[in-house]
């Protein structure tokens, strides 16, 4: 069966062409095209605001105009990612997928539900003839994975409604009424270099086969980061061999957990085989401490090519001591709700080449002076070093309301229609409703959505019986909006 027969079909239908659609954060103008284009072709109010993102609005049906209007949002752009021996363009091919099973997945790539789903089911209900529901307003953003420009540059005069519906939650049996907010710390570095002996060897040493995803919603996993991995080992053979460091390229995006990192390191004549040996034994060792979290990571080495530059001693040793002394993972759980993260941190990038270290690095707290301890503990360690630190894209968290008036008509709508309680939880992952909330305020706000695994990895995949489960439950909610008493 192909992804667009499935059901419900206007849904799968409208995923299917936005998947074909590039649409990168920040290289969005195609998809701006796309969705200004659908909602004229519907003949409904079309509009684009100064930072490009599209509202569309749908009256209410016969017999629903004096309910509540409700503010449907989802975000246009999506995590451009891929297997390092996948061949793809993302300038220029659509997302290639297939069903296994119960899932919709990508050959090689993310798959894009995050938030295309969300999107798609917005398109769905804007071009239905027979859905019930009180007047729409359809707000696709932008940016919203690379720093929530699209949410911060919002223009809230387009906007009327009292409820906002999210779509861009991860478990189909979730209600999330709360987030974490984040900043990003990059730094910089210029190292010396030095001539490289000519009768060195050269490696080049390379970690892969991880698992990565969200480096929100999994980072409380004990998934490996690629670039931790790699410092740990070099800093460790290095304790024995006298290697010097050429480059290293490690990790993508910043939301993302890093999956790879590939270094090149040059070890003295007389050494290579004790290199290689060093590095196996701390393979077997990380494999060890790893097998059950990360089934398919690979250590490998190679010789290559002798570089004519590498890095100092005296710089190797304070970068990899700085990047080892940097945190990553989880900073805090929260002492107030149970098994939810509170801060964390995640090493997102690491480049060293040319006579440059640079690191990129997200940081997430639902608290906000959490938020500034951890993005200190950062900066701090790469400035012991003299790297120049900036840090900015600066958004904050959505402060739960458990008295919404709208969790309670959803929480008593999923208990009738599955027969059991939704959890409701606050997320670490950062939603752009903290941001929304400061634009429309007394707006009503509640995020849900199908069950997505994967989410920001090649291993993104979306449940086919959850998004159905996800529709029926959406366009029962919209018939359930009461009225609008004003």
């Amino acid at each position: 069966m192909e992804v667009n027969n499935l059901e419900p079909q206007g849904l799968w239908q409208n995923f299917v062409h936005l998947n074909a659609v590039p649409r990168a954060s920040k290289k969005e103008d195609r998809v701006i095209a796309f969705m200004m284009d659908f909602g004229q072709e519907l003949g409904l109010e079309t509009v684009k605001d100064a930072v490009g993102n599209v509202v569309i609005k749908k009256n209410a049906t016969p017999g629903m105009e004096d309910r509540k209007t409700v503010v449907l949002q989802s975000h246009l752009d999506m995590v451009h990612q891929k297997n390092s021996d996948t061949a793809f363009n993302f300038d220029e091919q659509g997302i290639e997928m297939f069903i296994e099973g119960d899932w919709v997945k990508a050959r090689g790539t993310t798959l894009g539900a995050d938030n295309g789903i969300g999107v798609a089911a917005i398109m769905a209900l804007l071009a239905s003839d027979t859905v019930e529901h009180p007047a729409l307003e359809a707000m696709f953003t932008i940016d919203e994975e690379t720093g929530m420009t699209g949410a911060k540059q919002l223009d809230p005069a387009n906007f009327t409604g009292s409820i906002l519906l999210n779509l861009d939650t991860e478990e189909d049996d979730e209600l999330t009424i709360g987030c974490a907010g984040g900043i990003d710390t990059n730094t910089r570095y210029n190292y010396q270099q030095e001539t490289a002996d000519a009768k060195s060897t050269a490696f080049e040493v390379k970690v892969k086969g991880l698992v990565g995803g969200h480096s929100g919603m999994d980072i409380h996993k004990g998934r490996a980061n690629a670039n931790k991995l790699m410092n740990r080992l070099l800093y460790v053979i290095a304790q024995t061999v006298h290697i010097q460091l050429h480059s290293v390229d490690g990790g993508s995006l910043r939301n993302a957990i890093p999956r790879e990192s590939t270094a090149v390191v040059v070890v003295p004549y007389g050494q290579k085989e004790l290199f290689i040996l060093l590095l196996k034994q701390f393979s077997e060792l990380l494999t060890e401490e790893y097998r059950m979290i990360e089934p398919s990571m690979a250590i490998s080495s190679e010789e290559t090519i002798l570089p004519s530059r590498v890095m100092t001693f005296v710089d190797f040793k304070k970068i990899i001591n700085a990047i080892y002394a940097v945190p990553n993972g989880v900073y805090r759980m929260s002492p107030d709700i149970g098994d939810l993260v509170e801060a964390s941190t995640n090493l997102a990038r690491v480049i060293i080449k040319d006579g440059e270290f640079i690191t990129q690095s997200l940081q997430r707290s639902s608290v906000e002076s959490t938020k500034a301890d951890v993005s200190n503990a950062v900066s701090a360690a790469f400035e012991n070093i003299g790297c120049n630190v900036q840090q900015g894209g600066d958004y904050p968290g959505w402060k739960p309301n458990p008295d919404s008036d709208i969790l309670r008509l959803m929480t008593g709508l999923y208990r009738q229609t599955f027969g059991k309680d939704p959890k409701v939880e606050a997320c670490h992952a950062g939603l752009e409703c903290g941001i929304l909330g400061g634009h429309l305020p007394g707006m009503d706000m509640i995020s849900f959505g199908p069950t997505i695994r994967g989410a920001h990895s090649p291993d993104e995949r979306v449940q086919i019986s959850s998004v159905q489960k996800f529709w029926g439950y959406l366009t029962a909610i919209l018939k359930e909006i009461p009225k609008d008493n004003k």
